[in-house]
């Protein structure tokens, strides 16, 4: 396997990562902005607030990707077994 082969994977792992994980992430920091946005607009400044609304977003935004990431990953990981059969 040559440098430029191994540059290649990790730049394609990169990008399956991003995938995978970028929505959640990002629903992850909406959800916090807007409940610390609206802490910060009526004073509740209590830390266990935040923390059921993420974990329910993130729960349905993991529920309604499941098949996009599992796709993703299964295509990914085929990817890598026929680079790692190929001589």
């Amino acid at each position: 396997m040559t440098g430029a082969e191994v540059l290649d994977i990790a730049r394609d792992s990169i990008w399956v990562l991003l995938l995978v994980a970028g929505p959640v992430m990002l629903v992850a920091l909406a959800v916090g902005t807007g409940i610390g946005i609206l802490q910060a607009l009526t004073q509740v400044q209590e830390a266990t607030i935040v923390f059921v609304p993420k974990i329910v977003a993130v729960f349905l935004v993991l529920l309604l990707m499941l098949p996009f990431m599992a796709q993703q990953l299964g295509t990914y990981m085929t990817e890598l077994f026929v680079r790692m059969a190929a001589p």
